[in-house]
């Protein structure tokens, strides 16, 4: 099956401003991008109630989310202690027992410190499964949206840090600053612990200062290959040093920190961390790149490189590095401004994006109301799609576009909607079947139009299903679709939607978002 991601007419000319969108331009499938961009998709309902309010109050209410209730996370919902430091006691213990050659208490720490670890692992995949069903569950998906682009900005991996409340968190921290200011949320990672030990820096000392976090600071999250030196590299690393951790918190170790004059992207100082992110924030280089991220994460695939850039993705994330700038790096102007502008509902953007493994089961579960069904299983299929929350491949992050789909991607991403729509699984371990029925025909709204008199025409529910699941009506398919709802019950009954449904989402273009 191939993916095109190419729907755009040839003659059609992309908009290349960031004017807004105007409320006769904003109907059904702008207010269903919308949802998928800036969350993770909605029913029919919800689209046609964005659809009904026009773009301001849309975009209004995606991102003023903040006004809307919801629980926030606790920084006790996981335990803190699994993973924490030797007390005084247990420190003289061990040093008293490698001093006498006492095996056994040898053998009782460790075996008490390999228990902590397999506790460990167990609260990880708690906190991934928690994470899931957050974003399945929030009122607030723009606000799981925006973390989750933070967790591949800012990339982390529970495979190095080995201490599951510190990757919680790391993500409680993303969500805090998901719209905040830039500016401060990188004052926030370089005191991060999970940071902090996934780069090294808690090694970082002024007689051997390590360069890991500052040359990542700069290459990638912030400034891009080739808008630094060497020399700003190995100067960021003394800025740096003694910024460390202790058990849960940030510690700065003043004895460790380097006190000389440092010269950073042409600011000259004593600096320390925030001098650092100082002078990041004052380079060019700086606005256009993260605004190239955000581009990339909600609008369509570019290179990151903005010297890369030509035509309208150019003049747009110019135009968006130029907002950011005006409001000093507040987040919340930019993708406010993205989401109102005519270009972000250009033909060239709806339906032009593959669907990262996340957006397509959790996407998935609030646009079809499908169960939860097993949440090991959907975590599980996450990991097989390429996908590991909490475990990106590198500080790079996810690759994201094409290289979410190959042929052994292709396979779980369809068994996985089966298993969502049916219950049922491919493979011959019956232990996660799931029973519990699912009734798609409130998904159409011509099903539940009290203007209708029986049954609605087989025609008029496969259009609605393609424009809920598809976002269009690939020629021929309608035809397709009842052909196949026929051959099991009438097209109008739950097994003859969900037939549908199972075609319908095996096609390419329910890959695209």
């Amino acid at each position: 099956m191939g993916i095109h991601t190419d729907f755009a007419q040839p003659e059609e000319k992309v908009e290349t401003s960031l004017l807004p969108i105007g409320d006769e331009e904003f109907g059904y499938r702008e207010a269903r991008h919308l949802l998928q961009r800036a969350g993770f998709g909605g029913t029919d309902e919800q689209i046609r109630t964005l659809a009904s309010w026009g773009p301001q109050k849309a975009v209004d209410f995606i991102v003023d989310y903040h006004d809307i209730p919801f629980e926030t996370d606790s920084p006790t919902a996981f335990d803190h202690d699994i993973m924490r430091p030797p007390t005084r006691a247990e420190q003289a213990l061990l040093q008293r027992a490698r001093q006498t050659g006492d095996e056994n208490t040898l053998s009782r720490i460790r075996e008490m410190r390999q228990r902590s670890q397999r506790d460990d692992r167990g609260q990880m995949r708690e906190l991934r499964h928690w994470w899931i069903t957050r974003m399945i569950q929030t009122p607030r998906p723009f606000e799981e949206k925006m973390t989750l682009f933070w967790h591949g900005h800012f990339a982390t991996s529970y495979r190095t840090i080995e201490d599951s409340y510190h990757m919680y968190a790391q993500n409680r921290m993303f969500r805090g600053f998901a719209l905040g200011n830039f500016g401060d949320l990188l004052r926030a990672v370089i005191r991060d612990p999970a940071m902090l030990r996934y780069l090294n820096n808690d090694r970082n000392r002024k007689d051997a200062p390590n360069e890991n976090l500052a040359r990542e600071i700069m290459e990638l999250f912030s400034l891009g290959e080739g808008n630094y030196s060497e020399r700003d590299i190995k100067e960021g690393a003394r800025a740096l040093t003694g910024y460390t951790f202790r058990d849960d918190a940030f510690s700065y170790d003043k004895n460790n920190h380097d006190e000389g004059a440092k010269y950073i992207l042409g600011v000259q100082g004593n600096l320390d961390g925030d001098g650092f992110v100082n002078a990041i924030l004052r380079s060019q280089h700086c606005a256009p790149f993260i605004c190239a991220k955000l581009y990339k994460f909600f609008v369509k695939e570019i290179p990151t490189d903005t010297r890369a850039l030509d035509g309208a993705e150019r003049a747009v994330v110019r135009a968006m590095s130029k907002v950011m700038q005006q409001s000093r790096y507040e987040i919340k102007p930019v993708m406010r401004k993205l989401l109102m502008s005519r270009h972000f509902y250009d033909p060239s953007v709806i339906g032009n994006k593959i669907k990262s493994p996340v957006e397509l089961v959790v996407g998935s579960v609030r646009s079809l109301n499908t169960p939860v069904r097993n949440m090991v299983v959907l975590a599980n299929a996450l990991d097989q799609m390429g996908q590991s929350l909490f475990m990106p491949p590198s500080v790079k992050g996810w690759d994201g576009g094409r290289a979410w789909i190959n042929t052994s991607t292709l396979f779980t991403r369809q068994n996985t909607l089966v298993y969502m729509l049916t219950g049922e699984l491919a493979q011959t371990d019956r232990r996660f079947v799931d029973p519990t029925p699912y009734d798609p025909r409130r998904l159409i709204a011509c099903m539940n139009d009290p203007r209708i008199e029986g049954d609605p025409p087989d025609d008029l529910v496969a259009n609605q299903l393609m424009d809920l699941v598809l976002g269009r009506r690939p020629y021929g398919a309608g035809d397709l679709l009842i052909s196949a709802a026929r051959k099991v019950a009438k097209p109008t009954t739950r097994d003859g939607i969900r037939t549908m449904l199972l075609l319908t989402t095996s096609m390419p273009e329910y890959q695209l978002c």
